[in-house]
């Protein structure tokens, strides 16, 4: 069983998140697709780190940082936001023992009652990662990311905390 878990995210980790975000493997799967500069990460992570909604970790296995996750509460009623995404050599398997650790994360840790996600619609990968994790299929908004040459669907999906502790057990390690 590998060592995994999730710790959060520190200035030091900017400039590696950074350059797995700015990767054309992670970057073409983006709602905002053009790469990100270094004072624009900072910039990010500056106004979001005292932000008591906003929670992001580095996703550590084995003892190397092979992803990161972001958790954004949207309201005080325990529904948030989430996004993720992996080093672009990240072993396979990897994107499961980070979906687990951050639904644990979130359900538990953060104590939420909703997470929400969302995939463009040729993300096949993140659409089935979310039904694999046990989300549902909440709608499809047509047409409504572009790219600047084409519009896209977004799919949609929800997780309820009750959802979430009737099945975890049942997923592949």
């Amino acid at each position: 069983m590998p060592d995994a878990h999730l710790r959060p995210l520190e200035e030091q980790d900017l400039a590696m998140v950074r350059a797995w975000r700015n990767h054309i493997d992670v970057r073409r799967f983006m709602y905002t697709q053009h790469e990100i500069s270094a004072e624009e990460h900072l910039r990010w992570f500056l106004g979001s780190r005292d932000d008591p909604q906003r929670h992001h970790y580095l996703f550590i296995l084995d003892g190397s940082p092979r992803g990161f996750v972001n958790l954004r509460e949207i309201n005080t009623a325990g529904v948030a936001d989430w996004g993720f995404y992996l080093a672009p050599d990240a072993p396979r398997g990897t994107g499961s023992a980070l979906g687990r650790l951050a639904l644990d994360q979130a359900f538990t840790a953060l104590g939420l009652h909703k997470l929400c996600g969302q995939a463009l619609g040729y993300n096949e990968r993140s659409i089935r990662f979310h039904r694999r994790l046990g989300f549902r299929e909440e709608g499809i908004l047509r047409d409504q990311h572009h790219d600047g040459v084409t519009y896209h669907p977004i799919h949609c999906f929800g997780l309820l905390h009750h959802e979430w502790e009737a099945q975890k057990g049942n997923l592949d390690p």
